[in-house]
């Protein structure tokens, strides 16, 4: 079952705060991942177990000429071994520049929904500041948890995320006080942005958890006598509750107190299509997750020719 086609429609669109959510099944509870990230579906097939791997990791499989890695996601969530079943699907995902397949009981079916329709999770039963569940989405009648599918890779392949190690082959550098906004949602991925940018000298960084946010506070500074010292640069991921990154994109470009600022998108879901989404509504570069040395070079490069 290929998606590419279902997906065209609402990777063309610019600027409109929505998202497409496929809805699936682990033991009968609902999550969600966004569509963006799924490649295809496919019926579960023979694993090759891979030694000295993570638990929830199953092993390989190679659907016709790729070799791709399988997560069983009832392991991963619950702990213990989960139940294999001939029925079982393969959600297999493309984001961060990998593949992978993650194991589920069911897919029950697509919702497009505004981002305004995904709340953040109460920290008291998403696992805290640490949890994996991005949003609640709103799908019809259902509440549909939204996995944080990049914080969980992270976690099973450490080496797959940022890596300080490419902050520290750029050399010694200056400190830097311009100010750099960053939307980021996903809460360990904020902490390494923010780790990352300050060890390469940028120290003056305001993190947000979703677009809304920093348009608030961007929005606070219209009539701000010093908001060019309050607002340098902006980092922006794309999937985030309330308000995703395109939109934030959109809203920034098209206004004429803010359109002047860089703008960065820096998400795991950068496809042509999507670059060519992004380059519609006015970003400044767009980067893939987890290249965070390229990402500094790229600051360095959008601060100098704005004569920052």
């Amino acid at each position: 079952m290929l998606l590419e086609e279902d997906k065209r429609g609402i990777l063309l669109e610019s600027g409109t705060n929505e998202i497409e959510v496929m809805e699936f099944t682990i033991n009968d509870s609902l999550y969600g991942i966004n569509v963006a990230k799924v490649k295809e579906i496919l019926v579960s097939q023979p694993v090759k177990p891979m030694p000295h791997s993570h638990p929830a990791v199953e092993g390989i499989f190679k659907p016709r000429d790729k070799v791709i890695t399988v997560v069983d996601l009832a392991t991963f969530l619950l702990g213990g071994a989960g139940e294999k079943k001939s029925k079982d699907l393969f959600i297999v995902s493309n984001f961060n520049k990998m593949n992978i397949a993650f194991r589920v009981h069911t897919v029950v079916g697509i919702s497009r929904i505004s981002w305004k329709s995904i709340q953040k999770p109460d920290k008291t039963v998403s696992g805290g500041n640490e949890g994996i569940a991005t949003g609640i989405a709103q799908c019809g009648d259902n509440l549909v948890t939204i996995l944080d599918f990049e914080r969980i890779v992270a976690e099973i392949a450490p080496e797959t995320t940022i890596q300080m190690s490419e902050i520290d082959r750029l050399g010694e550098r200056q400190r830097s006080d311009e100010a750099i906004l960053v939307a980021e949602d996903s809460v360990l991925l904020s902490k390494m942005i923010e780790e990352a940018l300050h060890r390469s000298g940028y120290v003056n960084t305001k993190m947000f958890s979703d677009g809304s946010e920093l348009w608030q506070f961007l929005s606070s500074l219209r009539e701000d006598a010093e908001r060019d010292s309050k607002v340098s640069l902006i980092i922006t991921d794309i999937e985030m509750p309330q308000m995703d990154g395109h939109r934030l994109t959109k809203l920034v470009k098209d206004d004429k107190d803010f359109k002047q600022i860089p703008l960065i998108i820096f998400s795991s879901l950068i496809t042509e299509e999507m670059r060519r989404k992004g380059k519609e509504l006015g970003a400044d570069e767009q980067l893939s997750k987890p290249e965070i040395g390229h990402l500094v070079q790229v600051i360095d490069h959008l601060l100098e020719v704005n004569g920052k």
